[in-house]
């Protein structure tokens, strides 16, 4: 059903409680998500965005039971994704020829994901108008790689609201809509994970796009996202902190990730949290087993602190698989500015700690020389390693 947001617009999406991952199976939700989709009302009628497929019959019988679909105007398309687009092909059934506005890539995006579409594509670029009665205009702001090559913001004049797509989002399921009524200490959470987890790889992009939106002089009194809480107490708070999350973001924090097979690892692990927290008190301490920890929350901290040690037994001349993975997702984050450490224990060979130093420094992080190799389980002289290799990583912070 519809709720109103502004004059004459109205969130028309769907809230899920029940979703779990998103990305396939890379992203874990924790607290329900939205798909927001948002109708205008002005001499023009204008549906922005839709919702995903398995809901799509859902949204498109509300939006029958507010509006008659045959006075959509027009559809902005700010996104080719599916949780986006999924119910266009259903809605384009009942209203075909309603006119699209999306960007050009976004016209390459649905047609390879849909097949080759009929649909009444109008493409726009950063700066375009589109106007939508009582003296109110759509602008349309490309936001490429925020985190699609097809993504766009569009800015409704007279509301001051930003209808920004991915950017600024969370996956959190906010029933209350407004980011003053939610639980705000949850939703920045959920902000910041959306955050380090999909929008960071695109860092430069964040930085270039923000300084370009404020050079358009847009009076922003309202960010709507597609996912999450709507932005309209302080809605300028959460570019703010893209703005400082983008630029090699760091707090006093470290990070211990690993897997163990027999408990040596760990119990390296457990010797470095001690020897960290025995050194530096005010510095907070996280230390996580790899295979057990969601993936998602462990890169959060990681964006969160300024150095990271990783650990892993010897298997096969190699890591565990579970680390393998681990490191190759860290490289695709593109976290910058963070120093790193290996550690590690082995039977016979012992080539894990070589491979870990190799795939951190591949994944942009300043790995000092100093490391922990353990032949099966510590001793008093390597427990002395353990210490020389946190002085070491101390006093490069």
């Amino acid at each position: 059903m519809r709720r109103k947001i502004s004059e004459n617009v109205s969130w028309v999406g769907y809230i899920d409680w029940e979703l779990k991952k998103f990305h396939g199976e890379e992203y874990s939700v924790m607290n329900g998500s939205s798909q927001n989709a948002y109708l205008i009302e002005e001499e023009k009628t204008v549906l922005v965005d839709t919702v995903w497929a398995p809901h799509r019959f859902e949204f498109i019988e509300n939006l029958k039971s507010e509006i008659d679909l045959n006075k959509i105007d027009y559809i902005i398309v700010n996104h080719g994704e599916v949780d986006h687009s999924g119910a266009l092909r259903d809605l384009l059934k009942e209203i075909p020829d309603t006119p699209l506005y999306c960007t050009a890539n976004c016209v390459k995006s649905l047609e390879g994901q849909y097949g080759k579409l009929d649909w009444n594509f109008n493409v726009v670029k950063t700066g375009d108008r589109l106007d939508i009665g009582n003296g109110k205009e759509l602008i349309f702001v490309e936001m490429r790689m925020l985190h699609w090559p097809d993504s766009m913001a569009t800015y409704m004049t007279g509301n001051n609201l930003l209808f920004s797509m991915d950017a600024f989002g969370q996956h959190f399921a906010a029933e209350e809509l407004f980011n003053d009524l939610v639980d705000e200490e949850l939703m920045h959470k959920e902000a910041m994970k959306y955050f380090a987890n999909i929008i960071h790889p695109f860092a430069p992009f964040v930085t270039r796009k923000l300084k370009e939106i404020e050079g358009m002089n847009l009076d922003i009194k309202m960010i709507a996202p597609s996912h999450g809480a709507i932005w309209r107490d302080n809605p300028m708070q959460i570019v703010e902190k893209y703005k400082e999350w983008a630029e090699g973001y760091k707090e006093d924090r470290i990070v211990i990730a690993y897997d163990t097979m027999w408990e040596g690892t760990m119990e390296i692990a457990n010797k470095i949290a001690y020897e960290i927290n025995k050194r530096s008190p005010e510095t907070i301490v996280k230390s996580f087993n790899i295979a057990k920890y969601d993936k998602n929350d462990i890169m959060t901290e990681v964006f969160r602190s300024k150095a990271i040690l990783v650990g892993s037994p010897t298997e096969v001349n190699d890591v565990l698989s579970s680390v393998a993975e681990w490191l190759h997702f860290l490289k695709s984050l593109k976290f910058k500015n963070k120093k790193a450490a290996a550690f590690g224990t082995y039977g016979w060979s012992g080539e894990s700690v070589k491979i870990i130093q190799e795939r951190l420094k591949e994944a942009g992080f300043d790995v000092i020389d100093e490391f922990v190799k353990v032949n099966w389980r510590m001793n008093e002289d390597d427990k002395v390693q353990v210490e020389k290799m946190v002085d070491a990583l101390l006093k490069e912070l």
